[in-house]
Formats: structure tokens, C-alpha cells, sequence
């Protein structure tokens, strides 16, 4: 088949498809959002993880380099709204991709502007000094849900569970019922997210884009992925996206469903129908695919599920694991 037609038929069924909630628009109101749909594209969708950034800023951005010119312009709320409002998505939480601790008050002055921003995940580094109080200040804000840690930054989760204060201070997030979601995993990681739950059993963990993560590893590390993801599956508190599943690595991803299924069923007969979560990380996603794809992709993959998993995938499970509240009457509700 030319590859250029599948693509443009696979987007033109899928964009076909979500006519419900773009017919509705803004009048998609909380009664009709908690009404039970019909079919995978008529879920209100919530994008558990985006970024936002602003190169015109006085200061700059550190991510993403001029360089990156696919990306290297405003992400911001108004921008994305445009974008994703047609394809039937409510609302979005804001994974930080920058390193300047300013930033975490910057991303959240910007959230508050606009509703469709139903929280953000910020950085801090635990272990340090004045992480209690800063945690406490930004805590205040209610659309603040949590902090990233993981392979970025130059960070190392496994060296730091070795310092006291470190394991202190994500008890202190439990405490808070906030979430720590991980960043670029790898085998190493995944077995740093078990040590890490068993020394804080209240935290809860979101595994960022772990499709993207090759599952088929050299024999050395078969024996460590197999173990992690058997203790992972059994922790009811870690949560994973299912993100990153057209991931440029050679070549352009296949935009066909079969091509990635066995992945993503692997992930998902792993952590089963309440802890998976869609997150688009736009726009990021810009340098591999439209953001019409990466729903589309993922939304085809649900059409062989049931409409109670696909729902709990598009937004139910995101209450669940960053217990977000609806800023916006076109936001769906748990009940």
C-alpha cells in the first residue's frame, strides 16, 4: 500500500471519528462529559503530559536548543487549545522540561491563565537543603501535583535512595499525596523505581513514556527488566504512559496499530487497565509524528478494548494517579 495514502486514510478516519466532541466544541458541557460515550472517540481526553515553554522570554529557555527548530517556538496554553480542542481533549498536565528552579512558579502563573491546564509537574531535587520548603510554597497552589525525577538533568535515582535525606523528602511528597513521575526510562530505572517503592510505599509513581523504551534487551539485562516489571505489575501505585509509541528511532514509526500492539500489550497486561495513562508529550512529539497521529495511534489501539479500559486510559486514570481537579465545565468528572 503507497505509504503517503495509509497515512492520510488512517488520519481522515481517525479525525472522522472524534466529530462528537468537536461538534460540541466549548458547549461540551459536564453533563454531557459525564454521560457514558458510545465509542473510543467520543472519551473526553486528558493529556497527562505536555510542556510548555517560551523562547521569546527575556531569559531564554534551556530546552528545547535553537538548533531544534521543529520545536524551537512558544508552547503555550493558547497555542495548544487550538491544536487539540478539535479531537475531543479537555484538559492537559505540564511535565517541566526545564532545569531553572524559577521555572516551576513560571509554568504555574502560566497554567493558571488558562483552564484547559489541569496541573503540572515541577523540579525539584530532593535531598537538597531547601526542598521542604520549597515543596511546602508550591504546594499552595493547587494545580501543582507533583515533581519529575529520573535519567535527566544529570540525576541518578538509584545513587540517590543511598542518602537519607532523599528517601525523607519523597515521604514527605507522599505525605503530601503528591506524585514523582520518572524521566527517560531504562532497565536500570525500572529497577530503581522498586527499590525506591519499597522504601516509600505510600509514594505514587508515574513511568513516563515506556513505549518508547525497547523492551527486547541484551540477555544481561533480560533477567533485571523481567523481575522490575513483575514487582512493578504487583504495586498498585505505580501508574505508566502509554506514550512515545511513534517514536522516531529508525526511520519514521509505522502509523499502523499491528506495528506496535504486542508492545503495548506487553505494558498493558503488566499494569492492567487502572494504571495506564495517555500522554501525548507535545510538543516534543512534534520532531515524530502530528498530534493527530500520536492520539490516533493510541486511539485505534483502544478500539479493540472495552469502553470502560479506554476510558479509564483517556482521563479516569489520570484523576486517580495526580488527582487533578476540573478547572473547566467541558472537563469530566469523576464519580
Amino acid at each position: 500500500m503507497n505509504n503517503d495514502l495509509s497515512r492520510r486514510e488512517f488520519l481522515k478516519a481517525s479525525l472522522a471519528r472524534a466529530s462528537f466532541p468537536a461538534v460540541l466544541g466549548s458547549t461540551f458541557t459536564a453533563t454531557a462529559a459525564s454521560m457514558r460515550p458510545t465509542a473510543v472517540d467520543e472519551i473526553p481526553v486528558i493529556d497527562a503530559h505536555i510542556h510548555l515553554f517560551d523562547p521569546s522570554r527575556p531569559q531564554g529557555i534551556p530546552w528545547p536548543a535553537r538548533t531544534q527548530t521543529a520545536l524551537y517556538r512558544p508552547a503555550l496554553p493558547p497555542r495548544y487549545r487550538r491544536l487539540v480542542t478539535p479531537l475531543g481533549v479537555r484538559g492537559a498536565i505540564e511535565v517541566e522540561c526545564s532545569d531553572w528552579p524559577e521555572d516551576n512558579q513560571w509554568v504555574l502563573d502560566v497554567a493558571e491563565t488558562d483552564p484547559i491546564m489541569v496541573g503540572t509537574i515541577g523540579n525539584l531535587e530532593p535531598g537538597k537543603p531547601e526542598f521542604p520548603e520549597r515543596l511546602a510554597q508550591l504546594h499552595r497552589n493547587p494545580l501543582f501535583r507533583g515533581i519529575r525525577y529520573g535519567n535527566l538533568w544529570g540525576r541518578d535515582l538509584g545513587a540517590a535512595l543511598t542518602g537519607p535525606a532523599f528517601v525523607a523528602h519523597l515521604k514527605l511528597l507522599a505525605e503530601m499525596d503528591l506524585v514523582l513521575d520518572t524521566a527517560n526510562p531504562t532497565v536500570r530505572l525500572l529497577a530503581d523505581v522498586v527499590r525506591m517503592t519499597d522504601l516509600v510505599p505510600r509514594l505514587r509513581v508515574v513511568i513516563d513514556h515506556l513505549p518508547g523504551m525497547p523492551l527486547t534487551v541484551e540477555t544481561e539485562a533480560k533477567a533485571s527488566l523481567a523481575s522490575s516489571l513483575k514487582e512493578i505489575g504487583e504495586r498498585p501505585q505505580i501508574y505508566v504512559k502509554l506514550s512515545q509509541v511513534l517514536r522516531s528511532v529508525n526511520g519514521p514509526a509505522s502509523r499502523e496499530i499491528d506495528a506496535h500492539r504486542d508492545r503495548l500489550d506487553r505494558i498493558a497486561d503488566v499494569f492492567g487497565p487502572d494504571r495506564v495513562i495517555f500522554g501525548s508529550d507535545w510538543p516534543n512529539s512534534d520532531s515524530d509524528a502530528t498530534y493527530e497521529e500520536v492520539l490516533a495511534i493510541v486511539r485505534a489501539y483502544f478500539q479493540s478494548k472495552s469502553l470502560e479500559s479506554a476510558e479509564k486510559y483517556f482521563w479516569r486514570n489520570s484523576v486517580a494517579a495526580y488527582r487533578w481537579i476540573p478547572r473547566d465545565p467541558g472537563q469530566p468528572k469523576s464519580s
